[in-house]
């Protein structure tokens, strides 16, 4: 008798840098999954069901029907998700301490560098209502910098930490970004080597492409969806 296929895991997204972290892990893990749209523009971030997995109203959020002792488990915050599924799978995510802290510094920096201060560089060039030149020179020169940091990293290796890992899926979405972000992948070479090799990979174009159809090609278009996005609650 074969065995009864895997439920998918719910993943809760829209496409935006931290949501295709997942879907390129999802993709080359090969796990199923369905996605749940959280329109971010529109406010579906604070609804209550949604806040219910992921209480700070950030996408993505995961529900895997077949977590720890085969009961349901919710995961908020993409270095979060990553984890989980790396050690769900035991891919991507390595198994031995040395390499695991390795993985985990990568990821970390990602997170709580390499993409809230990209985020912050996207705000102040592309969607602040006004310039505010001292922001955008501080947070452009942050970028360039971290640009550097990952530069640095990548000199004789493929990859982020040497074997693909989900540093690497941390960092693409973001890294993709660096011409709106006002630099120059010249002064990157291994950056823009990792690039195009992380790009080739089929699994990572898959994952870039999940939910293409949900982005406004326009888009932050309205005022009303600026004061969702960069506000605290709905309007």
């Amino acid at each position: 008798m074969s065995a009864a296929p895997a439920k998918p895991i719910d993943l809760y997204y829209w496409p935006t840098p931290n949501g295709t972290k997942i879907t390129i892990m999802l993709e080359e893990t090969g796990l199923p999954y369905a996605i749940v749209p959280v329109n971010i523009g529109k406010g579906d971030q604070f609804k209550p069901d949604f806040l219910a997995i992921s209480p700070n109203n950030r996408m993505p959020a995961i529900v895997d029907p077949d977590g720890p002792g085969g009961k349901p488990i919710s995961v908020f915050e993409s270095g979060a998700i990553l984890q989980y599924l790396g050690r769900k799978t035991g891919k991507f995510y390595p198994q031995d301490e040395r390499g695991r802290v390795e993985v985990d510094e990568w990821l970390f920096w990602q997170m709580g560098g390499f993409g809230p201060m990209l985020g912050q560089t996207h705000h102040f060039r592309l969607y602040a209502p006004e310039p505010v030149p001292y922001a955008i020179d501080r947070y452009t020169n942050e970028t360039n910098r971290l640009y550097g940091v990952l530069n640095k990293r990548l000199e004789g290796r493929n990859y982020i930490c040497g074997d693909y890992s989900i540093a690497d899926m941390a960092c693409i979405g973001w890294a993709r970004g660096w011409e709106k972000q006002g630099q120059d992948l010249k002064q990157f070479p291994n950056v823009a080597r990792w690039l195009e090799t992380m790009q080739a990979r089929p699994a990572v174009q898959r994952g870039l492409k999940v939910g293409e159809e949900l982005r406004n090609p326009a888009g932050i278009s309205t005022p009303e969806e600026k004061a969702i996005l960069f506000g605290q609650k709905a309007r």
